[in-house]
């Protein structure tokens, strides 16, 4: 069955079909177009979201990227961003693909189209016309036979009239047989007209018309077949990406399944582990023995220092302890005590005890205890400025320093490595000149010689230096645990001589201990970090951003400061992971709050 046979009295019926068809080819471009738009938008708003997380550099975010969960975080971000890299590719395959290779199609269609209807217009042109030429000669036929029947009829009357001239009759025949010769002529060129008329009908409906009814049929299923096909390849496009696409997913499930809490923990121990010991437990004072009240003041003092890092850092008890750029609210006297000293003797110059201890001096002294000591009595950071970093890392804690200090040397050597490498390939090469002298001049490699061996000497000097600090450093660790052990036996002795009553010890005449052997190896040992804890300068540091406090906070706590529930600060310094923001009130008063009793807003 074809168009040509079935369908030959339907060309108006096949010239919209066509038409149609061209119009859903055109159809289905825009529609992919559309799909490659939406999938490219998909793709940058995919890429725009991997952007806006990903951490930048330098900043918190980034160093926390030695967890797990964090870096797991990150392998996802990549692994979208490579997605969104493939729905790219997805577009860019179906645009070229379909839309590109159908619209060019979609041309040649319409000009092939165009072709073949005006062949079929042709053909129906050319058959009007011979049909034009057939009714003419048809029409002239019919006019001349009545023209011939007439001089017929117009003769014999004439040769049955009496009263007409034989000249008469003659012409009147003569006309009738002239008029018939015409009418047989005109007879004759008809017939010949509608053999040719009915010879090219036969041909425009058996044979023009069909053979391009054929044609446009063949045209119609080849644009089907290519639009079957682009809608095929609309599917694979998509498909030949999903094993890279679920690469991305797997990708995503393996970042999942790489997050390790334990290794999480560990790395944030070896991260901030500072090395430092833990505070020793505070001295006993025994206020029930009716010391005096220089002593007791002298004795709160030291109660109300907190032996957190600030004491083992080897803080010099000769001067006040200054919070904030102001003095504490319980300065420890000059004559403070040192961690191996005991209180001196009561004598009864010094008068009966402080009335301010009331009937239960213990009881006050243990409340003076809470009262004074700082809630961040663990945190090892100066007050109110950051360290200065030194070359040696001096800055940091022990156990960091040791880290930083053997990266340090891990890099310094392969770096050396490198060089006596370097070094070594210059030497064999000189060698290969000195033997071939047309290869190059050894002479040539002496400054790069050189300058390899000055390289060499700068890093085994660096390599020394790194040597002798982290040596040094190592030293220092085992000194904190011999002064901790030493501290825990005097103490023990203290208490064990205190519980037989013997507390008297030899003191010199101005009341300061003069104990007979060691001096404190805490002020030895920690004498070089000394700077680091004197008064703070009196000049405020600026604001970093605001605060407002979600709850109320009494502050009761020495290095505290109260706020009420909605009440905004200056926030002076962010929480460097002890749970305390440092903020200023408006007044100038500084103190520290609980972070999670605040919302923190940072100025950028």
């Amino acid at each position: 069955m074809d168009w040509g046979t079935d369908l030959w009295d339907q060309y108006d019926i096949i010239d919209k079909h066509t038409q149609s068809g061209l119009e859903l080819v055109e159809k289905y471009v825009k529609f992919v177009k559309e799909r490659t738009e939406i999938e490219q938008n998909y793709a940058k708003q995919l890429r725009n979201l991997t952007k806006k997380y990903n951490p930048k550099r330098g900043c918190k975010e980034e160093q926390e990227c030695r967890f797990s969960n964090h870096q797991s975080f990150l392998d996802i971000l990549n692994e979208m961003n490579d997605y969104a890299g493939q729905r790219e590719l997805i577009a860019e395959n179906m645009m070229m693909n379909i839309c590109i290779e159908l619209t060019k199609y979609l041309q040649e269609l319409k000009m092939e189209r165009k072709t073949h209807l005006s062949e079929a217009k042709k053909a129906q042109q050319s058959l009007e016309s011979t049909y034009k030429q057939l009714d003419s000669s048809k029409k002239r036929f019919e006019r001349e036979w009545r023209e011939a029947d007439k001089a017929a009829q117009y003769a014999e009357k004439t040769d049955q009239d009496i009263n007409a001239t034989k000249a008469d009759v003659e012409k009147a025949k003569q006309q009738a047989n002239m008029r018939t010769h015409i009418a047989e002529e005109c007879k004759n060129d008809y017939a010949a007209q509608l053999q040719k008329y009915n010879k090219e009908q036969s041909q425009f409906y058996f044979s023009d018309m069909p053979l391009i009814f054929n044609k446009l049929q063949d045209m119609d299923e080849r644009r089907v077949r290519k639009l079957a096909q682009g809608y095929v390849l609309f599917s694979d496009t998509e498909r030949h990406v999903m094993p890279i696409i679920g690469k991305c997913l797997e990708g995503v499930t393996k970042a999942g399944t790489n997050v390790n809490e334990r290794n999480d923990s560990i790395a944030l121990i070896e991260q901030y582990k500072s090395g430092f010991e833990r505070p020793g437990d505070l001295d006993f004072e025994d206020y029930s023995q009716g010391i005096n009240r220089a002593s007791s003041d002298s004795s709160l003092g030291t109660l109300g220092t907190p032996k957190g890092p600030l004491e083992l850092l080897g803080k010099n008890r000769s001067k006040p302890f200054w919070l904030f750029s102001k003095k504490s609210k319980l300065s420890p006297s000059p004559s403070s005590l040192t961690p191996f000293s005991t209180p001196p003797a009561p004598s009864p110059a010094n008068g009966p005890p402080s009335p301010k201890f009331g009937r239960d001096p213990l009881s006050y002294c243990l409340k003076e205890i809470n009262k004074t000591v700082k809630p961040r009595i663990s945190s090892f950071r100066t007050l109110g400025r950051t360290p200065t970093v030194t070359e040696d890392f001096g800055h940091l804690p022990p156990e960091q320093r040791r880290k930083r200090l053997q990266q340090k040397l891990d890099d310094i050597g392969k770096e050396l490595q490198k060089e006596v490498d370097q070094s070594e390939a210059l030497e064999k090469m000189k060698d290969v000149y000195e033997k071939n002298p047309q290869m190059g001049d050894p002479a040539s490699l002496s400054p790069q010689i050189n300058q390899t061996a000055q390289n060499m000497e700068r890093l085994r000097g660096e390599l020394n230096k790194y040597e002798s600090w982290l040596t040094e450093a190592g030293r220092r660790g085992d000194l904190v645990l011999r002064r901790d052990t030493l501290r825990e036996d005097a103490l023990s002795y203290r208490s064990h001589s205190n519980n037989n009553g013997s507390t008297h010890e030899p003191y010199s005449p101005d009341g300061t201990h003069s104990e007979e052997g060691t001096p404190d190896p805490s002020h030895a040992i920690y004498a070089e970090f000394d700077d680091d804890f004197e008064e703070e300068e009196e000049e405020l540091v600026a604001p970093i951003g605001q605060c407002t406090a979600m709850y109320n906070f009494p502050g009761a706590s020495e290095g505290t400061i109260t706020m009420q529930e909605g009440e905004v600060l200056s926030v002076v310094e962010e929480d460097k992971g002890d749970g305390w923001t440092r903020v200023r009130r408006a007044n100038g008063n500084e103190g520290y709050i609980p972070t999670s009793y605040v919302s923190i807003s940072l100025s950028k």
